[in-house]
């Protein structure tokens, strides 16, 4: 039996809405299959006194890992430690949390330096992404097994 599936056009700005249901099916499954429900969201938000935003860290942690997928600390206060506070405080909440390990991912013109720094270690590189440059996958462990 054959059935034609109709694929409606690209859409280039889903709304959060959407992509938040897509997460939360994936979520789903997810625990369906493990049988591990301890994740929660791991986020800080560091704002200047009329609430913009200045730098955030993002990500969550699950089953013994916590995932970093977004550091950002805008350009005027680079250099000034909000990168190394924001992933100390995520350290020291994913240890709270019994995670033993925290990953992240990175390109080439990123920071692997940074997290390099931080005691985190290049597991995986893909070449080319994008093209003429990398993209990393680090991971750093937090306690023994």
């Amino acid at each position: 039996m054959n059935i034609k599936i109709q694929i409606p056009p690209v859409d280039e700005k889903p709304s959060d809405h959407d992509i938040h249901f897509l997460e939360d099916r994936i979520t789903e499954y997810n625990i369906e299959r493990t049988r591990i429900k301890d994740g929660k969201i791991l986020s800080y938000l560091v704002r200047e006194e009329d609430g913009t935003i200045i730098a955030g860290l993002y990500g969550w942690s699950w089953g013994g890992c916590c995932e970093v997928r977004y550091l950002w600390v805008r350009w005027d206060y680079r250099n000034r430690g909000y990168g190394k506070g924001l992933m100390a405080a995520a350290q020291t909440e994913a240890i709270a949390r019994g995670c033993r390990q925290m990953i992240l991912d990175t390109h080439s013109f990123q920071a692997p330096r940074f997290y390099q720094g931080l005691g985190f270690e290049i597991i995986a590189t893909h070449a080319d992404y994008p093209r003429g440059h990398q993209k990393h996958y680090l991971r750093k462990a937090l306690l023994e097994s």
